[in-house]
């Protein structure tokens, strides 16, 4: 079974919002936790980070619309995207480092676990 698990996803319109969920399926806590996206056809891009503290990092595309936040006694964070555009359209995956950190990479190689990712689609 995998640590991690995505939902959330699903087709959207431009304009609307989406929140997607990462639930971490382990009594390991997970301190440090990423969301990067895959547009078809394209390379997987690092979108959202947050430490084991209070700092989140987001790519610069998406920073004005993108928010991350968690819910610790879930074991869960949580992606909000609002005013969706075409090019949102991907497969969004939840990533976790192992152990604690201060500050985040938005680097594939940075972390350890990966869910299996959810679609998001966003329409004209």
């Amino acid at each position: 079974p995998g640590r991690l698990s995505e939902s959330g996803g699903g087709s959207k319109q431009a304009g609307e919002s989406l929140r997607l969920s990462c639930v971490a399926h382990s009594t390991i806590d997970y301190y440090c936790m990423g969301w990067f996206r895959q547009p078809p056809g394209k390379a997987l891009e690092g979108v959202a980070c947050h430490d084991s503290g209070d700092i989140s990092v987001y790519s610069e595309s998406v920073k004005s619309r993108f928010t991350h936040s968690q819910d610790n006694p879930k074991n869960t964070v949580y992606l909000q995207i609002n005013e969706l555009k075409p090019e949102d359209t991907a497969v969004y995956y939840c990533a976790a480092r192992r152990g604690t950190c201060s500050g985040c990479e938005l680097a594939q190689q940075w972390y350890h676990y990966w869910g299996p990712g959810t679609q998001v689609t966003v329409s004209s």
